[in-house]
């Protein structure tokens, strides 16, 4: 069974086998979370998330879908970037937004990794609810069968953390 685990603070500094990237579909670096990997990590992740996009990746990465890279000059083996959808009050994109924490942990699978942490996907830029980002990841994560041992949360600010601490009780 996988640990579910918050930590308010800055997902870069956190040491584990696998950093999930809020990333968009470029994968060649943004603002958020995206942008702040990509500064810590350096250079090398961006060179080998143009090397996808130079193979299988051309038109880029597609939302919900997950693929991993070094983690560069981070303390973690891998970054898996996935693409969140943007929210749509009209369109229920809900499905796109558990397959980013189902495809994230399929590939951390794929590569042995056994601690992995997440951003709360979409629900910076992507203007996400965030209660509802909670319920989406905690949920999936939850209920996707995984060998990740701990999958831990790390939320930028206290409205996040309260908003993803919430979830387990």
């Amino acid at each position: 069974m996988t640990a579910i685990t918050f930590v308010q603070g800055d997902i870069t500094r956190q040491s584990v086998d696998a950093v999930v990237n809020a990333a968009n579909s470029s994968l060649l670096g943004g603002g958020g979370v995206d942008g702040a990997i990509h500064r810590r990590g350096g250079p090398a992740i961006l060179e080998a998330c143009r090397a996808l996009r130079a193979s299988h990746y051309g038109k880029g990465l597609a939302t919900g879908r997950a693929v991993a890279t070094t983690a560069g000059a981070l303390d973690a083996r891998w970054v898996i970037h996935t693409v969140g959808p943007v929210y749509s009050p009209t369109e229920d994109r809900s499905e796109l937004l558990a397959s980013c924490y189902r495809e994230s942990l399929r590939v951390a699978d794929e590569l042995g990794a056994r601690t992995v942490a997440f951003p709360a996907v979409s629900a910076g830029v992507y203007g996400w609810p965030v209660d509802d980002a909670a319920r989406i990841a905690v949920d999936t994560v939850r209920a996707t069968d995984t060998a990740v041992e701990e999958a831990r949360f790390v939320l930028f600010d206290e409205r996040a953390y309260a908003a993803f601490t919430a979830r387990l009780d």
